[in-house]
């Protein structure tokens, strides 16, 4: 049976997680309590922190051998990344703890596989909680009184937690035999019709899930990617790269198309939306940036043409990750516009940004038996270049 792996400090909050491991015994799971303690002995700990410390890629004393605290938390959230990575039977993790306590566990639950049950009850969980969860199904659980002892409170909300976990761990969601293929795509108001059309040419056989490019979006499509839950990728919308790379706050992370690289998934990929860089509300854009051309999209968005040297960039970085791509890459260039709003006629149509681009990204390019770089005379959302995608999608995935 997969188990109940609980985790916490044993040395000052060792009466709750035992309650919890009670619980989870209770309700007929099975439990593994670890310690990730970096000062205190635990006790009663199934995994003793040492066993946990000595995962870390330098070893325990790395962990354990540290005076400042912040950097032995930082260090032991390594060492339970690589511990929770080593086993096999994990049906759902359960984590206490407050702030010190939340941001170890949490770092190390952000690299399990979408679909497998993390559960954090922490004292922080009714604030900002997007830096603890991230692209993850990763549950927060507000502990209301501080992890500071058993009371009638804290017993309640623990033992739900508890109780959730071990439901969860025993009665796993399987995979339905009406599941089709997965396909992750990226979109953003500017290609909507571009994948609208992916959508009805690919829907009847594939599960089609989109992905809003607001940075998340992205990061949410390659943890599902990570995960083994994807058979494939359209990445029509990179416009999170602008974002990362000029400052506008929708930015991809350093690891973008990182996924893709790892796994070797089937990839289809194209520029689209990424002649603009994402602010708020007009009056929200940065002082440097007033003077530039900007278009506002709606009250809460004002969208910011790139320059050709912005674009050289962004085509650099992208064309950078494509090479290391060791799957089958179809990556298509739409020499016609990129958006719709970079269209003939549109305010943000430059031809000269638009050529940086698609200049930088051929350049760039290194020629290998898994890749292809395509160049066609349509803009992004016409019939032509959305049967392309798919014709690329069809021809790399079996």
């Amino acid at each position: 049976m997969a188990k109940v792996y609980i985790v916490g400090t044993c040395d000052t909050k060792g009466a709750e997680l035992n309650y919890a491991r009670e619980v989870v015994l209770s309700a007929g799971a099975e439990a593994v309590l670890v310690d990730v303690g970096t000062f205190g002995e635990g006790t009663g700990a199934d995994i003793p922190a040492c066993d946990v410390a000595a995962l870390h890629p330098d070893g325990a004393a790395a962990v354990l051998g540290q005076v400042d605290r912040g950097t032995a938390v930082s260090a032991m959230a390594k060492a339970l990344t690589g511990f929770l990575k080593s086993r096999n039977d994990i049906g759902a993790v359960l984590g206490l703890g407050g702030t010190g306590n939340t941001a170890l566990v949490t770092e190390a639950m952000r690299t399990l596989p979408i679909g497998l049950p993390k559960l954090m009850v922490s004292t922080v969980a009714s604030g900002n909680v997007a830096p603890y969860v991230g692209p993850n199904d990763l549950t927060m659980m507000y502990s209301v009184v501080d992890i500071a002892g058993l009371n009638a409170i804290s017993r309640k909300v623990i033992g739900n937690a508890a109780n959730a976990a071990a439901g969860m761990a025993r009665n796993p969601i399987r995979a339905s035999s009406d599941d089709r293929p997965g396909i992750g795509v990226t979109m953003f108001g500017v290609t909507t019709a571009c994948v609208t059309q992916l959508r009805e040419m690919l829907g009847k056989t594939h599960e089609i899930y989109v992905f809003h490019a607001t940075g998340v979006g992205g990061q949410s499509m390659e943890k599902l990617a990570d995960s083994g839950l994807l058979q494939g990728v359209i990445d029509v919308t990179t416009t999170e790269v602008p974002d990362l790379l000029v400052g506008g706050v929708f930015p991809a992370t350093e690891d973008r198309f990182g996924a893709i690289i790892r796994t070797g998934l089937p990839y289809v990929g194209s520029v689209g939306a990424v002649d603009m860089v994402n602010f708020g509300a007009r009056d929200t854009v940065p002082a440097p940036f007033r003077d530039r051309r900007l278009h506002v999209h709606n009250a809460q968005v004002t969208l910011m043409r790139t320059t050709p040297e912005e674009n050289r960039r962004i085509g650099a970085f992208i064309v950078e990750r494509l090479n290391r791509m060791q799957g089958p890459v179809r990556f298509l260039l739409p020499l016609q516009g990129v958006s719709a709003i970079d269209a003939a006629g549109q305010p943000f149509h430059d031809p000269e940004a638009d050529e940086a681009l698609f200049s930088t990204i051929r350049a760039g390019w290194n020629d290998a038996p898994n890749r292809r770089l395509i160049e066609m005379d349509a803009h992004i959302n016409s019939p032509e270049f959305a049967a392309a995608l798919v014709a690329g999608f069809q021809d790399i995935h079996a």
